[in-house]
Protein backbone atom coordinates (compact mmCIF):
# COMPACT_ATOMS: atom_id res chain seq x y z
CA UNK A 1 0.00 0.00 0.00
CA UNK A 2 3.12 2.64 -0.39
CA UNK A 3 1.45 4.42 -3.29
CA UNK A 4 -1.77 4.87 -1.55
CA UNK A 5 -2.67 8.17 -0.28
CA UNK A 6 -3.02 8.76 3.30
CA UNK A 7 -6.28 9.93 5.13
CA UNK A 8 -6.63 13.27 6.97
CA UNK A 9 -8.26 11.89 9.81
CA UNK A 10 -4.83 10.97 11.69
CA UNK A 11 -4.41 12.22 14.91
CA UNK A 12 -0.81 11.91 16.72
CA UNK A 13 -0.72 12.24 20.68
CA UNK A 14 2.05 10.17 21.22
CA UNK A 15 3.96 11.81 24.05
CA UNK A 16 1.12 13.49 25.39
CA UNK A 17 -0.16 11.02 27.96
CA UNK A 18 -3.31 10.81 29.41
CA UNK A 19 -4.88 12.65 31.70
CA UNK A 20 -6.09 10.24 34.56
CA UNK A 21 -9.37 11.33 34.69
CA UNK A 22 -12.49 9.05 33.79
CA UNK A 23 -15.21 11.14 31.31
CA UNK A 24 -17.50 8.10 32.40
CA UNK A 25 -19.85 8.03 35.37
CA UNK A 26 -20.30 4.35 36.01
CA UNK A 27 -20.24 0.84 34.22
CA UNK A 28 -24.06 1.52 32.70
CA UNK A 29 -23.28 5.26 31.25
CA UNK A 30 -19.82 4.26 29.51
CA UNK A 31 -19.36 6.19 26.09
CA UNK A 32 -22.63 6.36 26.27
CA UNK A 33 -23.45 2.91 25.40
CA UNK A 34 -22.60 0.99 28.54
CA UNK A 35 -21.59 -2.18 28.66
CA UNK A 36 -21.05 -2.62 24.64
CA UNK A 37 -18.46 0.49 24.85
CA UNK A 38 -16.95 -2.01 27.35
CA UNK A 39 -16.63 -4.49 25.06
CA UNK A 40 -15.27 -2.18 22.69
CA UNK A 41 -12.99 -0.74 24.57
CA UNK A 42 -11.40 -4.51 25.53
CA UNK A 43 -11.23 -5.49 22.19
CA UNK A 44 -8.84 -7.78 20.96
CA UNK A 45 -6.66 -7.99 23.64
CA UNK A 46 -8.40 -10.27 26.03
CA UNK A 47 -8.67 -7.72 28.63
CA UNK A 48 -11.70 -8.55 31.29
CA UNK A 49 -14.59 -5.85 30.46
CA UNK A 50 -14.65 -5.59 34.74
CA UNK A 51 -10.84 -4.52 34.62
CA UNK A 52 -11.88 -1.46 31.46
CA UNK A 53 -14.92 -0.57 33.88
CA UNK A 54 -12.37 -0.17 37.27
CA UNK A 55 -10.55 2.01 34.60
CA UNK A 56 -13.57 4.05 33.58
CA UNK A 57 -15.40 4.70 36.92
CA UNK A 58 -16.46 7.84 38.43
CA UNK A 59 -16.47 11.00 36.56
CA UNK A 60 -18.94 13.35 34.97
CA UNK A 61 -21.83 11.20 33.95
CA UNK A 62 -21.16 10.70 30.47
CA UNK A 63 -20.23 13.54 28.64
CA UNK A 64 -17.70 13.33 26.64
CA UNK A 65 -14.19 14.93 27.82
CA UNK A 66 -12.73 17.87 25.99
CA UNK A 67 -10.51 16.86 23.33
CA UNK A 68 -6.72 17.14 23.63
CA UNK A 69 -5.04 18.87 20.33
CA UNK A 70 -3.21 16.66 18.16
CA UNK A 71 -0.49 17.13 14.90
CA UNK A 72 -0.01 15.18 11.92
CA UNK A 73 2.39 12.01 12.19
CA UNK A 74 5.99 13.23 11.15
CA UNK A 75 5.82 12.70 7.29
CA UNK A 76 9.06 9.92 8.25
CA UNK A 77 7.01 7.76 10.57
CA UNK A 78 6.72 4.80 8.19
CA UNK A 79 4.53 2.46 10.82
CA UNK A 80 2.23 6.01 11.10
CA UNK A 81 1.67 6.14 7.27
CA UNK A 82 0.89 2.51 6.93
CA UNK A 83 -1.88 3.22 9.34
CA UNK A 84 -3.20 6.64 7.74
CA UNK A 85 -2.91 4.75 4.20
CA UNK A 86 -5.40 1.61 5.50
CA UNK A 87 -7.49 4.86 7.61
CA UNK A 88 -7.69 6.02 3.51
CA UNK A 89 -8.88 3.03 2.72
CA UNK A 90 -11.57 2.06 4.77
CA UNK A 91 -12.70 5.48 4.48
CA UNK A 92 -13.18 5.29 -0.17
CA UNK A 93 -14.40 1.74 0.74
CA UNK A 94 -17.21 2.89 3.56
CA UNK A 95 -18.07 5.92 1.28
CA UNK A 96 -18.12 3.76 -1.74
CA UNK A 97 -20.51 1.65 0.25
CA UNK A 98 -22.94 4.01 1.97
CA UNK A 99 -23.75 5.94 -1.29
CA UNK A 100 -24.68 2.64 -2.56
CA UNK A 101 -26.94 2.00 0.60
CA UNK A 102 -28.09 5.76 0.25
CA UNK A 103 -26.23 6.58 2.94
CA UNK A 104 -23.41 9.15 3.98
CA UNK A 105 -20.69 8.10 5.30
CA UNK A 106 -18.84 10.05 8.57
CA UNK A 107 -15.58 9.13 8.60
CA UNK A 108 -13.88 8.44 12.44
CA UNK A 109 -11.07 9.72 13.25
CA UNK A 110 -8.05 7.68 14.34
CA UNK A 111 -5.60 8.66 17.60
CA UNK A 112 -2.31 7.43 17.77
CA UNK A 113 -1.04 7.79 21.60
CA UNK A 114 1.23 5.89 23.48
CA UNK A 115 1.11 4.82 27.35
CA UNK A 116 -2.35 6.11 28.07
CA UNK A 117 -5.09 8.21 26.55
CA UNK A 118 -7.85 10.31 27.34
CA UNK A 119 -10.72 9.53 24.95
CA UNK A 120 -14.42 10.89 24.94
CA UNK A 121 -15.15 7.02 26.61
CA UNK A 122 -12.87 7.85 29.65
CA UNK A 123 -9.08 7.25 30.57
CA UNK A 124 -7.12 3.92 28.96
CA UNK A 125 -3.83 2.60 29.05
CA UNK A 126 -1.82 0.94 26.76
CA UNK A 127 -2.94 -2.32 27.59
CA UNK A 128 -6.54 -1.86 26.88
CA UNK A 129 -5.31 -2.84 23.46
CA UNK A 130 -6.93 -0.83 20.12
CA UNK A 131 -10.20 0.73 20.92
CA UNK A 132 -13.20 2.52 19.00
CA UNK A 133 -15.28 4.68 21.45
CA UNK A 134 -18.71 5.85 20.41
CA UNK A 135 -19.04 8.96 22.31
CA UNK A 136 -16.32 10.95 20.09
CA UNK A 137 -16.30 8.63 17.54
CA UNK A 138 -12.76 7.94 17.56
CA UNK A 139 -10.71 4.38 16.99
CA UNK A 140 -7.69 4.96 19.33
CA UNK A 141 -4.03 2.77 18.75
CA UNK A 142 -1.10 2.61 20.84
CA UNK A 143 1.52 1.15 17.70
CA UNK A 144 3.52 -0.93 20.31
CA UNK A 145 0.28 -3.41 20.26
CA UNK A 146 1.24 -4.41 17.14
CA UNK A 147 4.67 -5.71 17.95
CA UNK A 148 2.44 -7.79 20.81
CA UNK A 149 0.59 -9.27 17.98
CA UNK A 150 3.93 -10.33 17.03
CA UNK A 151 5.88 -11.63 19.33
CA UNK A 152 3.06 -11.93 22.01
CA UNK A 153 0.15 -13.66 19.70
CA UNK A 154 1.79 -14.72 17.02
CA UNK A 155 0.44 -12.76 14.22
CA UNK A 156 2.78 -10.89 12.21
CA UNK A 157 2.83 -8.83 8.79
CA UNK A 158 0.99 -5.54 8.06
CA UNK A 159 -2.09 -6.91 6.78
CA UNK A 160 -2.56 -8.23 10.14
CA UNK A 161 -1.96 -4.48 10.87
CA UNK A 162 -4.64 -3.81 8.73
CA UNK A 163 -7.14 -6.31 9.75
CA UNK A 164 -7.50 -4.30 13.20
CA UNK A 165 -7.62 -0.58 12.14
CA UNK A 166 -10.56 -2.63 9.48
CA UNK A 167 -11.89 -4.27 12.68
CA UNK A 168 -12.20 -0.72 14.81
CA UNK A 169 -13.76 1.22 11.93
CA UNK A 170 -16.44 -1.88 11.31
CA UNK A 171 -17.60 -0.84 14.88
CA UNK A 172 -17.68 2.62 13.92
CA UNK A 173 -19.78 1.77 10.92
CA UNK A 174 -21.70 -0.28 13.33
CA UNK A 175 -22.22 2.68 15.47
CA UNK A 176 -23.31 5.43 12.93
CA UNK A 177 -25.56 2.92 11.53
CA UNK A 178 -27.56 2.38 14.91
CA UNK A 179 -26.43 -1.35 16.20
CA UNK A 180 -24.30 -0.23 19.17
CA UNK A 181 -27.19 1.38 21.01
CA UNK A 182 -29.56 -1.13 19.71
CA UNK A 183 -26.97 -3.35 21.27
CA UNK A 184 -26.31 -2.11 24.62
CA UNK A 185 -29.96 -1.73 24.92
CA UNK A 186 -30.51 -5.41 24.52
CA UNK A 187 -27.96 -5.95 27.00
CA UNK A 188 -29.68 -3.77 29.60
CA UNK A 189 -32.28 -6.06 29.97
CA UNK A 190 -30.61 -9.14 29.40
CA UNK A 191 -28.88 -11.93 32.07
CA UNK A 192 -24.97 -12.08 32.11
CA UNK A 193 -24.78 -14.87 29.62
CA UNK A 194 -27.13 -13.55 27.03
CA UNK A 195 -25.45 -10.31 27.32
CA UNK A 196 -22.07 -11.86 26.86
CA UNK A 197 -23.98 -13.39 23.63
CA UNK A 198 -24.89 -9.92 22.24
CA UNK A 199 -21.55 -9.10 22.70
CA UNK A 200 -19.87 -11.64 20.84
CA UNK A 201 -22.25 -10.93 17.74
CA UNK A 202 -21.14 -7.27 18.03
CA UNK A 203 -17.43 -8.45 17.37
CA UNK A 204 -18.14 -11.02 15.10
CA UNK A 205 -19.92 -8.73 12.62
CA UNK A 206 -17.21 -6.25 13.20
CA UNK A 207 -14.95 -9.18 12.15
CA UNK A 208 -17.48 -9.45 8.76
CA UNK A 209 -17.11 -5.76 7.70
CA UNK A 210 -12.99 -5.90 8.08
CA UNK A 211 -13.28 -8.64 5.75
CA UNK A 212 -15.81 -6.86 3.55
CA UNK A 213 -13.34 -3.75 3.24
CA UNK A 214 -10.45 -6.19 2.55
CA UNK A 215 -12.08 -7.54 -0.25
CA UNK A 216 -13.71 -4.17 -1.70
CA UNK A 217 -10.24 -2.65 -1.21
CA UNK A 218 -8.79 -5.14 -3.22
CA UNK A 219 -11.23 -4.88 -6.07
CA UNK A 220 -10.61 -0.80 -5.78
CA UNK A 221 -7.25 -0.90 -5.68
CA UNK A 222 -5.26 -3.99 -5.81
CA UNK A 223 -3.83 -3.84 -2.38
CA UNK A 224 -3.77 -7.32 -1.69
CA UNK A 225 -0.21 -9.58 -1.70
CA UNK A 226 0.20 -13.17 -1.79
CA UNK A 227 -0.26 -13.87 2.45
CA UNK A 228 -2.20 -11.39 3.36
CA UNK A 229 -5.48 -13.00 3.97
CA UNK A 230 -3.71 -15.57 5.46
CA UNK A 231 -2.35 -13.00 7.66
CA UNK A 232 -5.75 -11.34 8.06
CA UNK A 233 -7.09 -14.56 8.99
CA UNK A 234 -4.14 -15.48 11.36
CA UNK A 235 -4.36 -12.65 12.84
CA UNK A 236 -8.23 -13.09 14.06
CA UNK A 237 -7.80 -16.11 14.93
CA UNK A 238 -5.33 -15.12 17.44
CA UNK A 239 -7.56 -12.96 19.13
CA UNK A 240 -10.20 -15.68 19.81
CA UNK A 241 -11.15 -15.97 22.92
CA UNK A 242 -10.47 -19.72 23.13
CA UNK A 243 -7.05 -19.00 21.91
CA UNK A 244 -6.74 -16.25 24.76
CA UNK A 245 -8.25 -17.96 27.59
CA UNK A 246 -6.31 -20.87 26.81
CA UNK A 247 -3.13 -18.80 26.65
CA UNK A 248 -3.91 -17.04 30.52
CA UNK A 249 -5.95 -19.47 32.37
CA UNK A 250 -5.08 -23.06 30.85
CA UNK A 251 -8.82 -23.61 30.64
CA UNK A 252 -11.66 -22.23 28.34
CA UNK A 253 -14.81 -21.23 29.67
CA UNK A 254 -17.06 -20.36 26.38
CA UNK A 255 -19.83 -18.71 28.71
CA UNK A 256 -17.48 -15.80 29.21
CA UNK A 257 -16.67 -15.14 25.59
CA UNK A 258 -16.96 -11.55 24.75
CA UNK A 259 -15.46 -11.41 20.95
CA UNK A 260 -15.93 -15.18 19.93
CA UNK A 261 -13.65 -18.24 19.26
CA UNK A 262 -11.13 -18.14 17.08
CA UNK A 263 -12.57 -20.60 14.51
CA UNK A 264 -15.71 -18.07 14.82
CA UNK A 265 -13.80 -14.62 13.75
CA UNK A 266 -12.08 -16.45 11.10
CA UNK A 267 -15.40 -18.08 9.43
CA UNK A 268 -16.93 -14.06 10.06
CA UNK A 269 -13.79 -12.92 8.46
CA UNK A 270 -14.09 -15.09 5.42
CA UNK A 271 -18.14 -14.51 5.42
CA UNK A 272 -17.08 -10.64 5.05
CA UNK A 273 -14.90 -11.21 2.11
CA UNK A 274 -17.27 -13.22 -0.27
CA UNK A 275 -20.33 -10.41 0.64
CA UNK A 276 -21.73 -8.46 -2.07
CA UNK A 277 -22.55 -6.35 -0.07
CA UNK A 278 -22.15 -5.14 3.68
CA UNK A 279 -25.68 -5.75 4.39
CA UNK A 280 -24.57 -9.25 4.51
CA UNK A 281 -22.73 -8.47 7.57
CA UNK A 282 -25.12 -6.23 9.34
CA UNK A 283 -27.93 -8.95 9.06
CA UNK A 284 -25.24 -11.42 10.99
CA UNK A 285 -25.97 -9.37 14.37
Amino acid sequence: MDDERESANLEDRRGQGGRQRAGIGGGARVGGLGLVAVVVVSLLFGVDPGTVLSMLNGGDGGAPTTQQQAAAPPRDDAHARFVSRVLASTEDVWTAEFTRMNRRYEAPRLVLFSGAVQSGCGSAQSATGPFYCPADKRVYIDLSFFREMEQRLGAPGDFAQAYVIAHEVGHHVQNIIGILPRAHAAQQAAAPRDANAISVRVELMADCLAGFWARRADDMRGILEAGDIEEGMGAAAAVGDDRLQQRARGSVVPESFTHGSSAQRVTAFKAGMAATGAQACLERG
